[in-house]
């Protein structure tokens, strides 16, 4: 009974097996294969992707693509602004200006924006500097009403008194909106400049804006050089530059040298830049931009303008939809902040520009020993040129091209630290005063308390220079504090000037 009760199971085990065979070979006759899950789909690589196709489309009626059609981003740390950018003026310099690390612009032009009335004596004029890529465009003004990006700093009875001053902005040499940049035509050529723009430093700008300075304004001294960010370094460097026509220097999250972990941040976003195969080698200009580059450097960027406990408060671990799959494309509200800002950014700005711009805040070092090479090489090429007016460009640029060297540093930290104050000795009783973030991560706050410790070593009226230091008590903001929280450090800033 046992054994046939077990043959019963057996014969309808063979039955079942073979049903399922049946209906295997079936399916594998009839059907394509499943996969244990499903592909995740990429949304964000679809909007590249359809990105692509619009710009080659545009390319090919030969439209011009300057900004996307998106709403500014609240709190960013230079406002949006369009290529197309309106209600500046233009000063022309027709003589050639020759840079720190070789290489001369034929003739270069800056845009400036003016508020504010010089007066007789000529001598309340500010000159204001801008941070990486913003435009002239610092405040408000009847030919362009739009507001500008220190729009609540600036004007009657603010911090920087409009009543008081006349106050003077520019977009900087190599930038692109409306100074002559990598951007511009080359008049040698009448072609693009592209990557054949020479390497520029801080100095060259600051240099290029005094001659604004001279022959527009005819003012032989600035009440005061302003800056926050970049514009904190190109302050310190027109006072180095020409430390007997500035009066009061004022440098924000700025820094006297740049160091390697801001060189670092720098670096990985030249590099995504240069990656993107529409980058060209810089001539991109008849074609697609390199967007996809741009947008990624810009996140990159964007990330160390504010600190770590304002992403806390303001994103936590925030999907920004709790209700969708996890995904690979933007899913927290950080992701999407991040991917809004790169996307904001990837067509207003000129890729060059934003290469040549930060190579220059790099190099940035006002140690006797670099400014006195600058000054041998730019002496060196000025003297070469107006002696052989025939040669060419190319032939004026240094013999060995322009490249990164790797190599261990030789010098001690006492020796460096010797060497900035050498350099910066030039300034060192001027009226200055500086200003640093404890939460700032881009400028960490001990290179602006470099700035002051070196210039009080070396100077014999110590009294003249000013240190404000804004707590994480007082702003979470890091980088982008010098545009969130004027309210905390405008009220110095207007004792300042006002002494």
């Amino acid at each position: 009974m046992l054994i046939m009760r077990s043959m019963s199971v057996m014969k309808s085990a063979w039955k079942l097996a073979y049903r399922h065979s049946s209906i295997a070979l079936r399916y594998k006759a009839t059907a394509v294969p499943r996969s244990s899950n499903p592909q995740l789909s990429f949304p964000c690589l679809d909007k590249l992707e359809q990105k692509n196709k619009t710009l080659a489309s545009a390319m090919s009626e030969q439209l011009t693509f300057c900004a996307p059609s998106v709403n500014s981003l609240e709190g960013g740390p230079e406002p949006s602004y369009s290529r197309v950018v309106t209600g500046f003026e233009v000063f022309k310099s027709d003589r050639p200006t020759f840079m720190d690390n070789g290489g001369y612009l034929p003739s270069f032009e800056i845009a400036y924006e003016s508020w504010g009335t010089l007066n007789a004596a000529k001598d309340n004029m500010i000159l204001l500097h801008t941070g990486l890529s913003a435009s002239s465009h610092a405040r408000s003004q009847p030919k362009n009403t739009k507001s500008g990006w220190w729009e609540n700093f600036i004007g009657p009875g603010q911090y920087i008194d409009t009543d008081k001053y006349f106050v003077v902005c520019t977009n900087v040499l190599g930038g692109c909106y409306g100074s002559t940049g990598p951007s511009s035509r080359d008049p040698a050529t009448d072609d693009y400049y592209g990557t054949r723009f020479p390497i520029m430093t801080i100095n060259d700008m600051v240099r290029a804006q005094r001659e604004l300075v001279r022959e527009v304004f005819g003012v032989k001294k600035l009440h005061a050089s302003v800056g926050a960010s970049m514009g904190g370094m190109q302050s310190l460097a027109y006072a180095w530059e020409f430390p007997e026509e500035v009066e009061h220097v004022i440098s924000i999250s700025g820094c006297a040298r740049s160091h390697p972990y801001s060189i670092a941040l720098r670096h990985t976003q030249r590099q995504v830049l240069m990656s993107d195969p529409n980058w060209n080698r810089g001539f991109y200009y008849d074609g697609i931009p390199p967007h996809v580059g741009m947008k990624l450097a810009r996140e990159i960027a964007t990330v160390t303008y504010r600190s770590g406990p304002e992403w806390e408060s303001r994103f936590g671990r925030n999907r920004a939809d709790d209700s969708r799959p996890v995904a690979f494309c933007p899913d927290f509200l950080v992701e999407t902040y991040l991917d809004h800002a790169g996307e904001k950014f990837c067509l207003e700005y000129d890729a060059n520009s934003l290469l040549y711009v930060l190579k220059a805040m790099d190099i940035f070092d006002l140690g006797l020993k670099n400014r006195e090479k600058a000054f041998e090489v730019r002496s060196k090429n000025e003297e070469q040129f107006f002696n052989e007016v025939s040669e060419t460009l190319q032939e004026t640029l240094p013999k060995e091209p322009y490249q990164e060297k790797i190599k261990k540093a030789t010098e001690t930290p006492e020796e460096s630290w010797k060497d900035l104050q050498n350099g910066m000795k030039k300034i060192a009783n001027k009226k200055v005063l500086v200003i640093g973030v404890e939460s700032d991560i881009l400028f960490p706050v001990w290179q602006q308390r470099e700035i002051a410790d070196v210039l009080r070593s070396v100077s014999s009226q110590q009294e003249n220079i000013q240190y404000l230091e804004l707590g994480t008590n007082v702003s979470n903001f890091g980088h982008d504090t010098f545009l969130l929280s004027v309210d905390h450090f405008g009220p110095r800033v207007k004792s300042f000037l006002s002494n």
